[in-house]
């Protein structure tokens, strides 16, 4: 935040305008057939603080919270929000203060019975080089949570070794960083995949991820028609598997960003590089991605003062009103009706679909990046939808019988298949697959190389500036730029090096 205290709790992720250079109109959000007794929650520092309030807020609802590097609940509803980061030790008798709110509230309707709260799953992560939160408040959050009946079972703490204020991955992206640097996105390789243990949490073993969501199932939703006031953004962002999107009834998460990762700050990053599309996309869970917004005008908060919110974070220190934490709050109040409608669908009924499958489904005309797909037009049908490898892959609906696929890889067997969609976009029986392989050769195998940060500049493959180093070609934040700190870099193109490892 730009208030110099809160600059550093800059860390979570935001959601994202998915492509700067897609631009489509934001659509009213979807009703889809969930299952209301599977829906979770989870975020990240003042994300965090957001979930942990949604969660005891709305016990009733969520059946699972997570929690990246955040506090307990109503600890800076009672104290300057500095008593609940920067690794401050939160005394027994600020939780028995906590915890008389929390009572009070139950008591009088104000959020949901707290016994709700017993029957919970619970995960939190913390980083032993956060310096932003720290492990104190997570270890009094636990306590917390402890205290209002969460069992040991359905509960788990992660402490990550040299892992920094940032969103744990085992996957590298263009733009994200080392785990031990605390910087924009974020996001970092830390050889852990937060996204999977959180849902994994919830929801037992999971089915392996698809590393390569369709770009059709991100979706965005007009969200000022739930909230239209400072601090939420107009718009925000859901991924709905094809299934899901089809009726299948799917379960419902709930990602929230932290500060200084909104859509202008980080792109898609938080969407697509935590990793929360790819392990939804094959286990049947639609996530929704709320946003906020910046907001330059000083408010009153709860306990610290007059202060803007210039990063977007959410509210977890009282700007817009004094029931922040409470089911009335804002914010609070704009995710439960955004979860109430993606929940309020029904299935698809299981019978023959109404709309017969397209005929005639061709590839052609590839090049090494794109294909061009065809089929026959199917009487009654509104629009038709693209599904490459399984996935939907357009993001609008097709309003012809042609479409061309692009960001494929060179030299790459896809299949296509299609499916004719009314008016009201319920979607007729899929069509026989087409196959097609793109043009152009296989790119070389990747090459890794580990030395220092140093080495890596005096080599050509990384740079350096104010102090750190950065990978050529991603220019991912490598950390600290000395002979000390040792980073594996991989060459995936001409002068092009990410953060990671080779097989």
């Amino acid at each position: 935040m730009s208030f110099q205290p809160l600059r550093s709790l800059a860390v979570f992720a935001t959601l994202s305008a998915i492509s700067a250079s897609t631009a489509f109109a934001a659509i009213n959000l979807p009703a889809y057939n969930v299952d209301t007794s599977q829906t979770t929650v989870s975020g990240l520092s003042s994300g965090g603080f957001m979930a942990n309030q949604l969660g005891i807020a709305y016990s009733s609802l969520f059946k699972g919270v997570g929690v990246f590097a955040a506090g307990p609940y109503m600890c800076a509803g009672l104290s300057n929000y500095t008593a609940c980061m920067y690794n401050a030790s939160i005394s027994s008798t600020a939780l028995t203060n906590m915890q008389n709110r929390i009572d009070s509230y139950s008591a009088s309707g104000a959020i949901d019975n707290k016994s709700n709260i017993a029957g919970q799953k619970v995960y939190l992560f913390i980083g032993t080089s956060d310096t932003t939160v720290g492990q104190n408040p997570v270890t009094a959050l636990k306590t917390q949570y402890t205290n209002n009946g969460v069992v040991a079972t359905n509960m788990e703490h992660v402490v990550r070794g040299s892992a920094a204020h940032t969103f744990p991955t085992d996957f590298d992206s263009t733009g994200n960083n080392a785990c031990g640097s605390a910087a924009s996105p974020y996001i970092s390789n830390c050889s852990y995949d937060g996204a999977k243990a959180v849902l994994q949490k919830f929801y037992g073993t999971l089915n392996p991820r698809n590393n390569a969501p369709a770009a059709g199932n991100y979706i965005e939703f007009n969200q000022s028609e739930f909230v239209n006031t400072p601090g939420m953004a107009a718009t925000g962002w859901a991924y709905v598997p094809a299934n899901c999107a089809s009726g299948s009834q799917c379960k419902l998460h709930v990602a929230l960003h932290g500060c200084q990762q909104s859509t202008d700050k980080i792109g898609d990053k938080f969407v697509k590089n935590t990793g929360y599309s790819r392990w939804a996309d094959t286990n049947s869970i639609i996530v929704l991605f709320p946003q906020t917004k910046i907001d330059n005008t000083s408010r009153s908060t709860a306990a610290s003062g007059s202060l803007a919110n210039p990063n977007a974070c959410w509210d977890w220190i009282g700007w817009y009103g004094g029931n922040f934490a409470q089911k009335a709050g804002t914010q609070m109040a704009a995710i439960k009706a955004m979860v109430d409608r993606v929940s309020s669908g029904s299935g698809g009924g299981g019978g023959t679909p109404a709309l017969a499958a397209p005929t005639g489904v061709a590839a052609s005309n590839p090049t090494d990046t794109t294909m061009t797909i065809t089929w026959n037009a199917v009487s009654g049908a509104d629009s038709y939808n693209v599904y490459r490898n399984a996935n939907k892959t357009n993001a609008l609906p097709i309003m012809g019988t042609s479409f061309t696929d692009s960001g494929l890889a060179a030299a790459t067997q896809y299949s296509w298949t299609v499916r004719a969609a009314d008016e009201e976009g319920v979607e007729g029986a899929v069509s026989t697959a087409a196959l097609g392989t793109t043009t152009g050769s296989a790119p070389p195998p990747a090459t890794c190389t580990t030395a220092s940060n140093y080495a890596h500049t005096t080599a050509g493959r990384a740079h350096q500036s104010g102090g750190y180093t950065y990978a050529n070609g991603s220019n991912q934040n490598m950390g600290l730029w000395n002979v000390f700190i040792t980073t594996t870099l991989k060459m995936t193109g001409s002068n092009y090096y990410v953060i990671g490892t080779c097989p």
